[in-house]
Formats: structure tokens, C-alpha cells, sequence
């Protein structure tokens, strides 16, 4: 028989020889997907799970990583937030827009041609807690909802995911983010900036994004007006009597002035006909078989505006059965990935689950009913100035048939934005080139601010011009102006 001493031995040179698996490599394993339900093979890998970011009382954030396809080692680190408040980043982003799968009519996925993990690794985040698969065992939490909890939860989130995934941490570092992420993100990488945490953050990105209340909702009425939605004499009597922001204001407050309400009253029979527009996309078809404006993309103030009252008093008038028809030709991008995500063998899949909640929303209306309303009227096109002299990158671009935000005002504030920091423009304004067809507009301040349009798209700019949206996004990550004809 062997001494005990050469047991012990034997034991120290086998434990020593033996390679250490730490258990943040561990935790991240455990997150990795092995196949999501109806999806075709593929060579990157994938991993879903939570980050818990508060203890007391729990509070857990969760996240679905997809790699890039080649090199993710020296990839850059993209992180994407959906807006809302109270929208989904998986739901929406993932699976409606710039993810590696497309969801079809909620039973299988494909591949989606233009997945933004070709150039990037990129990481959904559905934020804040209660959005999606995040939750907080303290529903109280939701009365709390605000930016700043938002943005510190974020920051938490991003700190724990790194330690589960410190092969990232030297990459470079985006955030990116639509509609209510004009204040997620600029928040969030001030925060970066101002705790001093090691992120090699580059730069942000943001489409259509609500960057100043007064400037982003008044520029709405004249959006309809140019595309021809409404009358001259609407347009005038709204943007004279019922200046769109401030009646928002006013309805959020219970209040409207007799002259407005008179005017409401006056233009309803014409206005309320914007109820067969979807509003994101005003040149494409409605999605007859579901409905997601309320409260999708939304902002709070938006539900109560005057073209959501309008349509409340003619709600009779409009009640109709269309929802029925031609179920087998609506193309539902949202419906598709929301029924998708509520297959329990989906949830199993991405290490989800369902907690204080029946069901997925693709935006929760928790969120969206209790966050901070006073948040939204908060101007966050400063931030950007503030980051710009930080040295970080800005790229700020529109999808040009979306009225919720439309590019006119956001063209407006960043060239406004520009002339306060005396950026010279570089690129002049300007076409940019898919192949030999336009893709957009394009201005280039310095050589940190970019603001680009896409032509013929949505809110969700890669949901209905996705080629055109992967070039402005490969651009963006290069630090390139976009191609010319």
C-alpha cells in the first residue's frame, strides 16, 4: 500500500497541475445558450442570465449576449438600450431589429441578414428592473422609477457583467439606444465618465432619440404638415393655440385652456383620421392583427396628447372590427417576437423567467405607468455637449418617416448643439450611398459629432431599412464618414 505521505503528494501535484476555473468563468457558462427553439446553426455563441444589481430588496437586471460572428476578442462591446420607458431591448432589439435572429409568426427564428454581431459583440440589456425578464421582488421599487435609478442600476449591471465576462473589458465600449434612450444613454455614459470606472468607452449612438421635450414635440405638427396629414389650416390653429408641448403638459396636469379645447373640437373630424397612421412609420402599412402603441414606444406624455384625446372622443366613430382582416398578409414584427418570447421553451432556453408577471410584454406597462414623468421634460442634448469635450464620439441619427420623434427636430438640436460647442461642419450636409441609392442625409460637426438620416425608415430604423441602417452602424463603429455615391 502507498504511504500517506505519497498519497498526499500525489494529491498536491495533481491539484496544481490541474488548470484554475474561477467562478466568474463558471457564471458565465452557466448563461451560455445552447440552442434557442427553431433557430438554423450557427458559429457564434450566445448566453442569456441576470446580473443581480441591488440586494435589498432584490433587484435583477437581464441581459441576452450575442458574440460577433468573427473575431469577438478584439470586437468592439456594444451596449443596446430600448427606450420606453419600458420597452425591451430583446424584445424589440433583438428580435424586431439589429439581432442575429428574426422571429416568424412566432414559431421559428432565421437569420437575419444584417445583424449588427457581424462587426460587434452586443449586449441587450432590458432595463429598468421590471422591463421584460428584469424584476424587483419589492414592487414598490416601480414608485421609484426614474433616470437616475435607471442610470445607476445600468452602471451596476455593466461593472457585474464585466467581472462574469472580463475577456471584454479592454474592448472597446459603446452604448447605443433608440427614442427614450436619448436619455438613457447620454445618462448613463456621463455617469461612466463621472464615477471614473475603467470602461474604454469610445462612443454613443442614438436613433431618433427624445434629447429636448420643447424642440422634439413641437417639431411633430410640422411633420404632419410636410407629409401632408393634415390641413394648413390645422397645422396653423394647432401650432398657434395648441402648441404640442404644451398642451401635452397641460394634459398630464388635468388641464387643458378653453381656446385649445375649442380648437380640438374644430379639427377633430379631420385629425382623428391619423387613427389608420401608424404613427412610427407613416409610410408603411398598420399592423392590423396588434396593437403596440399603447403603450410601446410612447412616451407618457404622448398617450395624453391631444391626437390620443381626439381619438378618445371619436373612439365610437372608429370602432370597427379591422383587427380581423387579412391576418394571413400582416407582417407583425413586434406580435411575432412578443408571441415568441412567451413560449415557455424559449424562456428555458435564455434562462429566463417570469417574476410578479402572467406574461412577456414588449413593454411593460408597470414601467411605463409609474415611472417619473417630470423626467422626460429634462433636456438631455447637453449631456452631449458634455461627453463631446470628454472625447467621446456622438452619432445621432433619424429615421426620416418617423413622426413619434421626428428628424426635424433632431437635425435642428444637434446642429444647435454644434454652433454652442463651434464645431465647423467637416462634411457638409449632404446624401449618403447604399450601393448606387440614397441612403440618407448626413452632417459631420468636428470630428466627434455626426448626425445622419435613413431614408425610408421607421422609429426602429433597422426594422424597415435594415441594410441601410447596418451601413451608418459599420460606419459609426469605423469612425468613417458614410459612404458617398
Amino acid at each position: 500500500m502507498l504511504s500517506e505521505t505519497w498519497i498526499c503528494m500525489v494529491i498536491i501535484i495533481f491539484a496544481i497541475s490541474q488548470p484554475k476555473i474561477s467562478t466568474v468563468e463558471s457564471s458565465s457558462e452557466a448563461d451560455k445558450i445552447q440552442s434557442l427553439p427553431g433557430q438554423p446553426h450557427v458559429s457564434f455563441q450566445q448566453f442569456g442570465g441576470y446580473i443581480q444589481v441591488h440586494d435589498k430588496p432584490h433587484r435583477a437586471l437581464f441581459y441576452y449576449f450575442v458574440e460577433a460572428e468573427t473575431n469577438p476578442s478584439s470586437n468592439p462591446l456594444i451596449l443596446w438600450l430600448n427606450g420606453g420607458p419600458g420597452c425591451s431591448s430583446i424584445g424589440v432589439g433583438a428580435f424586431t431589429e439589429h439581432g442575429p435572429f428574426i422571429t416568424n409568426y412566432g414559431e421559428s427564428i432565421t437569420k437575419n441578414k444584417y445583424s449588427w454581431n457581424r462587426e460587434a459583440n452586443i449586449l441587450y440589456l432590458e432595463s429598468p428592473a421590471g422591463v421584460g425578464f428584469s424584476y424587483s421582488t419589492d414592487k414598490s421599487f416601480y414608485n421609484t422609477l426614474n433616470d437616475d435609478i435607471t442610470a445607476q442600476d445600468n452602471l451596476v449591471f455593466l461593472q457585474r457583467w464585466l467581472d462574469r465576462f472580463p475577456q471584454y473589458k479592454n474592448n472597446e465600449f459603446y452604448i447605443m439606444g433608440e427614442s427614450y434612450g436619448g436619455h438613457y444613454v447620454p445618462q448613463l455614459a456621463e455617469l461612466i465618465l463621472k464615477s471614473k470606472v475603467n470602461f474604454n468607452l469610445k462612443g454613443i449612438g442614438l436613433g431618433n432619440p427624445l434629447l429636448e421635450y420643447e424642440t422634439d414635440y413641437n417639431s411633430v405638427d410640422e411633420f404632419y404638415w410636410s407629409h401632408g396629414m393634415i390641413s394648413d389650416y390645422v397645422y396653423q390653429l394647432r401650432s398657434s393655440v395648441c402648441n404640442n408641448s404644451k398642451s401635452s403638459k397641460q394634459s398630464l396636469r388635468g388641464c387643458f385652456s378653453p381656446d385649445c379645447i375649442s380648437v380640438l373640437i374644430q379639427i377633430s373630424d379631420e385629425y382623428s383620421e391619423l387613427d389608420s397612421i401608424d404613427p412610427y412609420y407613416v409610410i408603411g402599412d398598420k399592423c392590423l392583427s396588434y396593437n403596440l402603441s399603447q403603450p410601446a414606444f410612447l412616451t407618457q406624455h404622448q398617450r395624453s396628447s391631444i391626437s390620443q384625446i381626439l381619438r378618445s372622443l371619436h373612439m365610437q366613430k372608429h370602432q370597427n372590427n379591422a383587427y380581423l382582416y387579412h391576418q394571413e398578409l400582416d407582417k407583425c414584427p413586434e406580435k411575432n417576437a412578443e408571441m415568441y418570447l412567451n413560449r415557455k421553451e424559449v424562456q428555458k432556453a435564455l434562462h429566463a423567467r417570469l417574476v410578479g408577471v402572467n406574461q412577456y410584454r414588449l413593454c411593460s406597462p408597470v414601467v411605463f405607468d409609474k415611472y417619473r414623468t417630470e423626467d422626460e421634460e429634462i433636456p438631455t442634448i447637453n449631456i452631449l455637449g458634455s461627453l463631446i469635450k470628454s472625447g467621446i464620439q456622438v452619432f445621432v441619427y433619424s429615421g426620416d418617416q418617423d413622426s413619434v420623434i421626428p428628424f426635424i427636430g433632431t437635425r435642428r438640436l444637434v446642429d444647435k448643439l454644434a454652433k454652442k460647442l463651434g464645431l465647423k461642419t467637416t462634411v457638409p450636409y449632404s446624401s449618403w450611398f447604399v450601393g448606387k441609392q440614397v441612403g440618407g442625409w448626413t452632417q459631420v460637426y468636428g470630428h466627434q459629432l455626426t448626425y445622419a438620416t435613413i431614408r425610408g425608415a421607421s422609429h426602429s430604423t433597422p426594422t424597415t431599412q435594415p441594410k441601410r441602417s447596418f451601413v451608418l452602424f459599420n460606419s459609426f463603429l469605423q469612425g468613417k464618414p458614410l459612404p458617398k455615391a
